[in-house]
């Protein structure tokens, strides 16, 4: 799942920005900087996608190693909720400016899709807060169950 996000950021994403640079020099600098605005915003939303990304990884790790119920697990899922909700977060921010520039391009479309990473990024947010909250009432139950033999 990196890989994608990786190739993005240094490929696609520049791109656009010369683009933009290009949109500016001719006269758009209002719209040029909310192009950048929102490269901005996704250039830093990577930061907690990798991070989310990587206590997943030890989540796995965690669960390979039958260490699955343990508080470890409960921390590694609520770090990748906070991660999941500031992505959101950064979206919300961005959308203004995704607004913006639907007026101007009159792509009443583009607001959706500028909608998408915070419909998803919820959807595990709340995944996470599900299995986070499921994963402490199962690690309670095995404790008093180790306690009753």
């Amino acid at each position: 799942m990196g890989i994608p996000v990786l190739a993005l950021a240094i490929l696609l994403l520049p791109k656009i920005g010369m683009e933009a640079m290009d949109q500016a020099a001719s006269g758009g600098t209002q719209l040029a900087y909310m192009v950048f605005g929102i490269l901005f915003i996704m250039y830093v939303s990577i930061i907690p996608f990798y991070f989310a990304l990587y206590q997943a990884f030890k989540l796995l790790s965690y669960i390979d190693k039958n260490r699955a119920f343990s508080d470890i697990s409960v921390i590694a899922l609520k770090k990748i909720k906070q991660c999941a909700i500031t992505i959101s977060g950064l979206y919300v921010i961005a959308l203004p400016l995704v607004y913006i520039i639907a007026e101007w391009d009159d792509a009443p479309g583009l607001i959706i899709v500028g909608m998408v990473p915070i419909g998803a990024s919820l959807v595990i947010a709340v995944f996470a807060a599900v299995l986070q909250r499921l994963l402490k009432e199962a690690i309670n139950i095995k404790s008093e169950n180790d306690l009753t033999v």
